[in-house]
């Protein structure tokens, strides 16, 4: 009989101290008051940002999402150069690169092969639909340098009308007589092209040796002397103005562009050229 008591006298000190403590602890109301209900309880994964909070609407982000192809070669010039500018800014800036090269310093291949382009291209398009689902509303922008410029063009000749607000090609090794108008209007505020005819070494020399991004071997490159839309490609009224190239000048020295191919790389030229067209300023 005494290791009976002694055993119902442990067990209820246990459920009393249980009780009292940990997760599962509660505190009775005063005396003479009703008990008080139970806090709601919020139910969390082990990830923060997988909280459901069904009664928020989600935020869209304010900051414009830019999605950043790189030339040839994966050498991640432009996207190094753009991620460098905005640590020394102030502007409110997303960026995404897209991985589309066949891989690190194979600049030949991401330059003469044309079905890849189109290929990458229309994964750009997918990648910026699926986005664009998840966030809707929130500004979109293209901006490429030499061949990546072929795989935005490629994705813009598959997106629909107005998928993005603005395009910004920078040198880009495609063929002057590339077909624009498709990418003309699936950016909401057009296109931007950034060339320089003092590009003649990777754009001259080189392009005359293997061919622009576009397959075109006997054409000049766009990127030095402007896309030249002509004939059944040329420009309606409309679509001339969504569509506007920028020749680089002296007044653009001071920023540490000169006039080659990577120039327009250099931050500070990011910084003043690039950024106000990305956050819609101009």
């Amino acid at each position: 009989m005494k290791r009976i008591l002694w055993a119902t006298l442990i067990v209820a000190g246990l459920g009393a101290t249980a009780s009292g403590a940990g997760p599962f602890r509660s505190r009775g109301g005063a005396r003479g008051q009703a008990p008080q209900a139970a806090a709601p309880v919020e139910h969390r994964t082990y990830c923060a940002s997988w909280t459901a909070h069904a009664s928020e609407p989600e935020k869209v982000d304010a900051r414009p999402l830019v999605w950043v192809l790189d030339g040839a070669g994966d050498l991640k010039g432009c996207s190094g150069a753009m991620i460098a500018a905005m640590a020394r800014s102030d502007y409110p800036v997303e960026l995404a690169p897209f991985q589309w090269s066949h891989g690190y310093r194979k600049l030949y291949a991401d330059q003469t092969d044309a079905e890849h382009t189109r290929e990458q291209g229309c994964r750009l398009a997918a990648a910026v639909l699926e986005r664009k689902a998840r966030e809707p509303g929130r500004r979109v922008v293209l901006a490429g340098h030499s061949a990546g410029c072929g795989v935005i063009l490629a994705a813009g000749d598959v997106l629909p009308v107005d998928a993005v607000d603005r395009v910004l090609l920078l040198a880009p090794s495609v063929s002057t007589g590339y077909d624009v108008r498709p990418t003309v209007w699936s950016a909401r505020e057009g296109v931007d092209v950034f060339c320089s005819k003092k590009d003649w070494v990777a754009l001259g020399f080189v392009v005359r040796v293997v061919g622009t991004t576009d397959k075109n071997r006997f054409a000049a490159a766009a990127g030095r002397w402007g896309f030249q839309p002509r004939g059944d490609r040329a420009l309606d009224d409309a679509e001339a103005a969504r569509f506007r190239q920028h020749f680089w000048s002296e007044e653009m020295s001071w920023t540490g562009h000169t006039g080659g191919h990577h120039g327009v790389n250099s931050p500070e030229f990011i910084r003043t050229y690039l950024f106000p067209l990305m956050l819609g300023a101009k």
